[in-house]
């Protein structure tokens, strides 16, 4: 029987469906749905933001690895223009940031944030909270307030040191001049987190660090003479910023991965793996981005297997590491499962000089 007094509405409402998804708001950050897997589906929330290392290109690619083959649910959130865009230089913005009220493990690649107290205080009751953290290369220097800065989180300029184990202290390989060879730490070869990592590689530099004491040393960071893994060792001489001792570039290795137990104040403990490697395009080494997943496991003490399957979900080709060479209007949408990342659009001329 056909109801022609309906068809008036049924109009209706197509039009404002149509109407509202023309005028839904822009997504700010992506969640990827857990498939099956030993993760059973606990939350980890990845926190991107630095400026040099795109952050926002690697870690959207772990999270998928994560939620596809490892069954997390993962949500990345994103440092943003008013206009819905990605811009890591907007270090005052971290989009969707009440995320972190359920997060259940951070992974973060985040460099000199000012974020609002609003913000901070999401991202201070996590850690509190004891969730295992994994961190990347700049994590280290997480935040820098300004000593005038009125915030009540001005204590996480040194949340590197306290809670990760080392802050910024200098660069000690130069970037884009020797990379990095990862030489497994001597004593460490049986650690969990090392099983099926063999050949750590990266085009980043080596950084100077000095862990805290109760650091667990597993991989240190060898210095090489050029920009491809099969290069020499370097042999310069250097001086260390930490206290001005000259040494030979390679003598002893810098640490390049740790693990460490944070307890907090308020009784809790935070399964902490932090690495000064994790450039977007470190992470296209196989092993290295083995040895992170790995990381994320033990956070949540899971089991390793001896070679954890690491294949990207979609096809990864992160821009090189540089100053302002983030992709120009990308939004969160373009990381979604399926899609491989556009090109974006051409960045701006240098001005040129009239002098």
């Amino acid at each position: 029987m056909k109801h022609p007094q309906l068809l008036p509405l049924f109009s209706a409402l197509l039009a404002l469906s149509f109407f509202a998804s023309l005028f839904a708001a822009p997504m700010t950050s992506i969640t990827y749905p857990a498939a099956s897997g030993p993760g059973q589906a606990k939350h980890i929330v990845f926190l991107t933001g630095d400026e040099e290392y795109r952050s926002e290109e690697g870690l959207p690619m772990l999270a998928k690895i994560l939620s596809q083959r490892y069954g997390f649910k993962c949500t990345v959130l994103f440092a943003l223009d008013p206009d819905g865009t990605i811009n890591p230089d907007n270090n005052t913005s971290l989009s969707d940031p009440t995320a972190l009220d359920h997060a259940e493990g951070i992974v973060m690649g985040l460099r000199f944030r000012q974020w609002p107290d609003a913000t901070m205080q999401h991202f201070a009751a996590a850690v509190a909270r004891g969730i295992p953290i994994v961190a990347l290369r700049t994590s280290t220097h997480a935040f820098n307030f300004p000593a005038k800065s009125s915030s009540a989180y001005k204590s996480f300029n040194n949340f590197g040191r306290e809670v990760l184990g080392e802050n910024w202290v200098s660069h000690w390989g130069a970037n884009r001049r020797g990379a990095t060879r990862g030489i497994i730490e001597r004593g460490a070869e049986s650690d969990p987190l090392l099983r099926g990592v063999t050949a750590i590689f990266g085009d980043s530099g080596v950084y100077e660090t000095h862990p805290v004491a109760d650091s667990k040393i597993l991989v240190r960071g060898q210095v090489l003479t050029g920009m491809n893994p099969n290069d020499a060792p370097d042999t310069y001489l250097k001086k260390r910023k930490s206290d001005g001792v000259e040494q030979p570039i390679n003598e002893p290795l810098m640490p390049l991965a740790w693990t460490r137990l944070n307890h907090n104040t308020n009784g809790t403990t935070n399964r902490v793996f932090c690495t000064t490697m994790g450039a977007a395009t470190d992470l296209a080494n196989e092993d290295f981005r083995r040895l992170v997943i790995n990381a994320v496991l033990a956070g949540f003490a899971l089991e390793i297997p001896e070679r954890t399957d690491v294949r990207y979900i979609d096809a990864y080709a992160p821009a090189p590491y540089a100053f302002k060479g983030y992709r120009r209007g990308i939004t969160p949408a373009d990381h979604a499962l399926g899609q491989i990342l556009r090109a974006g659009s051409p960045q701006p001329s240098a001005p040129t000089n009239k002098d």
